[in-house]
């Protein structure tokens, strides 16, 4: 842990206040997300919360956007952004709050936390090795997931636990083909998107339709009237998980270095089993805390192995 606090340490003491505050709402906003779906699934449906969340945050996004002179995306980039954000919104998103429906909010996190090792896995077709320091990270993570899964969380629900496998899967997959581009394999070109927010508004609106017509296909019915705290809950999803928290990670992604913009991905799984915990009283057993540790641990040895 000490390789990479101290680095992390040193660029948090020299950073402006405004990327200090988007680094804490990459940390706490999104961390406190996952309890945030699971409060508002009682009013809302998997599909149909993650679908109304994204498309009245990508309106408003991108609404605010033009309003500042971006232009709209043009064909290609419509393309770009449907496929990323069909990949990452709707399969990714939509499949972590099928997987709540089951699963404590707390473990679903904990289990998202083996991102990085996925990435670095998906990263080797285009010829990315991982370092010795990833390698072992990768190593420990997969224990620690395999640990996870086999606690009275997951054992007892293996469609939770398949689905946040997929989600986690697809997510990663949209984050490398947005960096790299497509495998050789599709293509090889590049996904740009239209520039600035416009380019993240169109992605939530894709995700978003696509989201609300799987809604619709599964048959899916919103509760009337809504919970408050379902409602509250769906609230903060779109203005500070969507609008707030995305906006702060582009931010960092330009700033700051990826051992700081990394972060949140062993930061996240600690404060959302923490919140499940405590604010929304799931039982955590004590072999699924020692799990989540080794894949804590597993992603700081990744981030601190990056090239």
């Amino acid at each position: 842990m000490t390789t990479l606090a101290r680095p992390l340490l040193g660029v948090l003491q020299s950073m402006p206040p405004l990327v200090l505050a988007a680094l804490l709402c990459t940390w706490l906003i999104w961390g406190s997300t996952y309890l945030a779906i699971k409060w508002a699934l009682p009013g809302f449906p998997p599909f149909w919360q993650m679908g109304t969340r994204f498309l009245v945050a990508g309106l408003l996004l991108g609404a605010w956007a033009r309003g500042r002179g971006t232009r709209w995306p043009d064909r290609t980039e419509w393309f770009n952004a449907g496929l990323l954000g069909a990949l990452m919104l709707g399969v990714s998103y939509g499949l972590t709050a099928q997987a709540e429906v089951s699963v404590s909010s707390g473990l679903v996190v904990a289990f998202i936390g083996i991102g990085p090792a996925l990435q670095a896995a998906m990263e080797l077709p285009y010829g990315l090795r991982p370092t010795r320091r990833e390698a072992a990270g990768i190593a420990l993570g997969l224990v620690g997931v395999l640990w996870l899964a086999s606690g009275q969380g997951f054992s007892a629900a293996p469609q939770g636990l398949l689905a946040v496998l997929v989600s986690s899967v697809a997510w990663k997959l949209g984050s490398v083909w947005t960096n790299r581009g497509l495998p050789r394999a599709l293509g090889g070109r590049s996904l740009h998107m239209a520039p600035g927010a416009m380019g993240y508004a169109s992605q939530m609106l894709v995700g978003g339709v696509v989201l609300v017509l799987l809604s619709v296909a599964l048959g899916e019915q919103p509760a009337w009237p809504v919970q408050p705290r379902a409602f509250w809950a769906w609230l903060y999803l779109v203005v500070a998980g969507s609008l707030i928290g995305f906006s702060a990670f582009m931010l960092l992604l330009q700033r700051t270095p990826t051992a700081v913009s990394s972060s949140y991905a062993y930061v996240n799984p600690v404060i959302g089993m923490v919140l499940g915990a405590t604010l929304g009283g799931e039982v955590i057993s004590r072999g699924e805390w020692l799990a989540a540790a080794l894949i804590t641990a597993s992603v700081v040895l990744m981030v601190g192995g990056r090239r």
